[in-house]
């Protein structure tokens, strides 16, 4: 007696008998493999956008402590820090209604 292959066959006995799979499709492992590399990629790509936020903080810090020491000068040859960063203007804090100016 003659046997014909009929495709998927074999799954069939197997899954009859209780027989489970070993190993998923090379289709799924294929695409499980991309899906893992895409999420390990964008994670490489936020830690260095981490490391240059975390850069740029430090810069930004070092920034503010030249601007406060400016202002210690500002108020020390001044009285004020209080300058208008457009034209330069000292903006003199007002006593009694009038501006105090320095000569």
């Amino acid at each position: 007696m003659a046997t014909t292959k009929v495709k998927g066959t074999s799954k069939k006995l197997k899954e009859l008998k209780g027989v489970k799979p070993e190993k998923i499709t090379d289709e799924q492992l294929n695409k499980v493999q991309n899906l893992i590399s895409s999420v390990n990629k964008l994670q490489i790509e936020v830690g260095i956008m981490e490391s240059r936020k975390h850069s740029a903080l430090h810069s930004i810090a070092n920034i503010n402590d030249k601007i406060t020491l400016l202002q210690g000068e500002f108020e020390k040859d001044y009285g004020t820090f209080d300058i208008d960063i457009e034209n330069g203007t000292i903006n003199y804090p007002k006593e009694n209604g009038e501006v105090n100016k320095k000569d």
